[in-house]
């Protein structure tokens, strides 16, 4: 049985698009290239499983960058240790880092480190960025609806002629909104 050249890429939300990373799979020789729109932070990523159930020795897995794999270093050495375990090659072609080395093997948890402490200081700063922004009066997420389209809203709601979504169209509110306002009056 011949080994195989798997690839894998992932972006994180639907909205994000894999062709680049697809193209430079396909550019280093990947025969079968597995993608997937899921956050890295989820434990269960399907299409990575299957990969992973499907990898023999002497096969590789190649990946664009770190970050397509894994999330956290948790996440990047558990894994990493799954493919070695069975004698699969991982190779990360932004951090030219190739697993089956002792070299390879230190660079990769090295690498890891540094990229989880990359995502800790940019969500620091978020936060330092959100609590700065409240203590000068600015409040995050979406505006609230005036008091005025909320007893509107109640009203239809409660007159029990008139649809959810007729609702939603005369109001502006969105569905959540509506249903959360009435389960909060009660």
């Amino acid at each position: 049985m011949k080994n195989v050249r798997f690839g894998y890429a992932r972006v994180s939300t639907q909205d994000q698009n894999l062709d680049r990373q697809i193209d430079i799979l396909k550019k280093n020789n990947c025969e079968t290239i597995y993608s997937e729109k899921i956050t890295g932070t989820k434990k269960d990523r399907p299409t990575l499983d299957q990969l992973l159930s499907l990898l023999r020795e002497g096969d590789a897995v190649v990946i664009t960058d770190l970050t397509r794999l894994g999330r956290s270093t948790k996440d990047l050495i558990s894994i990493s240790e799954e493919i070695s375990a069975k004698g699969v090659e991982l190779i990360s072609l932004k951090e030219n880092l190739d697993t089956t080395t002792a070299t390879g093997k230190a660079m990769f948890g090295m690498l890891a480190v540094i990229s989880q402490f990359e995502r800790d200081l940019i969500s620091e700063r978020t936060l330092e960025g959100l609590a700065s922004a409240r203590s000068r009066g600015r409040k995050g997420g979406r505006p609230t609806k005036d008091d005025k389209t909320i007893k509107q809203a109640l009203k239809l709601y409660n007159g029990k002629l008139h649809t959810s979504k007729e609702i939603e169209d005369m109001t502006g509110l969105s569905k959540s909104t509506l249903y959360k306002y009435v389960k909060q009056k009660g």
